[in-house]
């Protein structure tokens, strides 16, 4: 009877260890994700790239998005990975890379939607999707008629 008394209380503390564990393992799921920076992948003479640089660019810096992921433009001619190891090399410009604290790439948006669709994409991208999945939930595509 001793014996079961003494490990009574290593039991509930191992209850609650586990807990602990699936509770902090619960909220890093629901944490947004860190982002360190947005890359932007770009070229002389890219229309699209102009268009983001009238549209976006000027108030880039102060925006919500801004903040938390600053922008940095690589030109694709001299890298098409931005200098980050295991990276996905960038193909078309614009091409806009989301990069985690760690380097790592959170996602990634190719080509420049226009001015309405631009900050909903980097959200979702920065949100893990989530945005973009509710956003598109109940939707219904049409086939195409030949």
């Amino acid at each position: 009877m001793s014996r079961l008394l003494a490990s009574a209380p290593s039991r509930s503390l191992t209850i609650v260890l586990a807990l602990t564990a699936i509770l902090c393992g619960a909220l890093m799921l629901s944490t947004p994700v860190r982002a360190a920076e947005l890359l932007m992948f770009e070229q002389p003479g890219c229309p699209f790239c102009r268009k983001f640089d009238a549209e976006i660019a000027p108030g880039y810096p102060s925006s919500r998005i801004g903040q938390i992921a600053p922008l940095r433009r690589v030109d694709i001619y001299e890298t098409r990975t931005g200098g980050i190891l295991g990276l996905t090399p960038a193909v078309f410009t614009p091409t806009f890379v989301l990069v985690g604290d760690d380097g790592s790439e959170i996602g990634r948006l190719e080509g420049y939607p226009g001015e309405r669709w631009f900050y909903p994409e980097i959200e979702a991208l920065l949100d893990g999707r989530e945005a973009k999945a509710k956003a598109t939930a109940g939707r219904t595509i049409a086939p195409s008629v030949r």
